[in-house]
């Protein structure tokens, strides 16, 4: 597979691959493929993602060993307008709708292995790759929260549940990296 220019994004964990490839993507022509290498297991579904919010062609990725090979295409529309979530919460208020035992729903979509390590209690952990798969598990009725590490999966994920006839869903920002309420762990 060719690519016009390849960006070195290995060994970077979210949201550092999407932000690197934002930025490469300025410096690509219209039309020209763009090869990103993570080693991050989350950037399979993060630049799909985040290829579809922008206007860009995700083409596919390789795996090649521990290496993903990510292909874009970027579109002939020069600004590659990114859409953003409207609905945003601060994690403090979130804390706060947790500590006043609220009917609410808090969704995680970080992977598996982040959020076993560290998440809000009774949070459902649905990554972000599995979330279009998995979202009939989700109570429509109820105000969603949605969370991740920074707060960039959370925004694809709330557009998702969105677009998907969910009527209350919030994006939680900053999202874990900065998240001082309760916690639980599985290990």
């Amino acid at each position: 597979m060719k690519a016009n220019v390849i960006l070195d994004a290995k060994g970077l964990a979210c949201p550092m691959p999407i932000v690197k490839t934002k930025k490469a993507m300025n410096d690509v022509e219209a039309g020209q493929v763009l090869e990103v290498q993570a080693t991050d297991k989350g950037s399979k579904a993060d630049l799909q993602a985040w290829a579809e919010r922008t206007g860009h062609q995700y083409l596919g990725v390789i795996e090649e060993g521990d290496v993903l090979k990510h292909f874009l295409r970027k579109s002939s529309n020069e600004e590659g307008i990114e859409k953003k979530h409207p609905y945003l919460v601060s994690n403090d208020e979130l804390e706060a709708k947790l500590a006043a035992n609220e009917s609410i729903l808090v969704v995680d979509v970080r992977e598996e292995a982040e959020y076993g390590f560290r998440h809000i209690p009774n949070a459902v952990n649905i990554p972000l790759g599995d979330l279009e798969a998995r979202m009939n598990e989700l109570d429509k009725g109820k105000e969603v929260f949605v969370v991740c590490r920074t707060g960039s999966r959370s925004d694809l994920a709330a557009q998702k549940l969105s677009e998907s006839g969910f009527t209350s869903v919030k994006n939680v920002v900053p999202g874990m990296s900065e998240w001082s309420g309760e916690t639980k762990s599985l290990t």
